[in-house]
């Protein structure tokens, strides 16, 4: 607090002055009262002056007490409030330390996924590319397998148009050399038909007499009308297969059946080739006792399977080299 210290003349002080002043003047010259009245004057002027400025400054002070107590409070509540920002600073401190920290957290965190899924990316992205290439084979390779299978499909096609073309080829022979043996039949001759194949049986009666492979006249004359209807097949393969019964073979000439069914067969060839086959066409085999058609316990069962089979079968080089492809 401001504290003044000021001078005050009391009203005594100027009584005792002013008595002081009436006793002098009986005493002193009047010059010497006019000057002291004169400086008595002067103090009462500079007392009043002393006293408004006395005034004026306890005012003042107690303006400035007012002021301070003003300023005290404003000071405590500034204190307060520092308080207070310091409490929320320290709190916004820490809730920053915290986001700070679960950012970083959160940073590493997004760090090691984003890593994690950048890798899976490249992953599909490596197996994206591998399908797109196993794609593109697949595709060379289906496109290879549709051109594959349209070339097939052409060769089945021209497969089943020579297919047809033998099996009416066939027909066609079955009937000419029925047409051309119809006078042998029931003499021991048949003609069939199967697998694609027309099979001409002549048995033995028709052809040999018995331990022999001389051809008979009727016999030579079959075999001569069948060379003719052979002659105008020229792409027919003809295949000759001599058979005999079980009988074994008591003759001196031939060692056994399998020689006497080779002699058979190729005593035909001879028949055929002199009838102008060509060669080329035909093939002897003897089969001797082992493929009977019959049973060989019976006469009838023997005769039978005493025969020469003259298989005709188209010639399949075209479809073999087809099937070949």
């Amino acid at each position: 607090m401001l504290k003044i210290k000021i001078l005050s003349i009391t009203k005594e002080r100027i009584i005792y002055f002013f008595l002081m002043s009436v006793f002098l003047s009986s005493c002193v010259s009047q010059k010497i009262y006019d000057d002291l009245e004169t400086k008595y004057n002067r103090l009462l002027h500079s007392n009043s002056e002393l006293v408004d400025n006395n005034e004026a400054l306890v005012a003042q002070r107690n303006q400035l007490q007012a002021d301070v107590k003003n300023l005290e409070g404003t000071l405590r509540n500034l204190n307060d409030r520092k308080v207070g920002l310091e409490n929320e600073y320290t709190a916004a401190k820490a809730r920053l330390d915290k986001l700070i920290a679960s950012y970083e957290a959160l940073e590493t965190e997004s760090a090691t996924e984003l890593s994690a899924k950048a890798n899976t990316i490249r992953d599909l992205l490596q197996q994206l590319e591998d399908k797109e290439a196993a794609l593109a084979a697949e595709n060379t390779r289906l496109q290879e397998l549709q051109a594959a299978l349209e070339a097939r499909s052409q060769t089945i096609e021209e497969l089943e148009e020579l297919i047809d073309a033998k099996e009416a080829k066939m027909n066609a022979l079955r009937d000419a050399v029925t047409n051309a043996l119809a006078s042998f039949e029931g003499k021991g001759l048949s003609i069939t038909k199967k697998n694609g194949k027309v099979y001409v049986s002549m048995e033995n009666k028709l052809l040999f007499n018995s331990g022999s492979w001389a051809v008979g006249s009727q016999g030579r004359q079959a075999v001569k009308k069948l060379g003719e209807v052979l002659l105008v097949n020229p792409d027919i393969e003809v295949l000759i297969e001599g058979h005999t019964d079980n009988v074994p073979y008591h003759g001196t000439t031939l060692q056994d059946n399998w020689d006497l069914s080779v002699k058979r067969a190729t005593a035909i060839v001879r028949i055929l080739e002199k009838k102008g086959v060509n060669p080329q066409q035909i093939t002897a085999a003897g089969r001797s006792e082992f493929l009977p058609v019959d049973d060989n316990t019976t006469a009838t069962g023997r005769a039978k399977n005493r025969r020469i089979e003259i298989i005709l079968a188209p010639n399949l080089s075209r479809i073999n080299e087809l099937l070949g492809e």
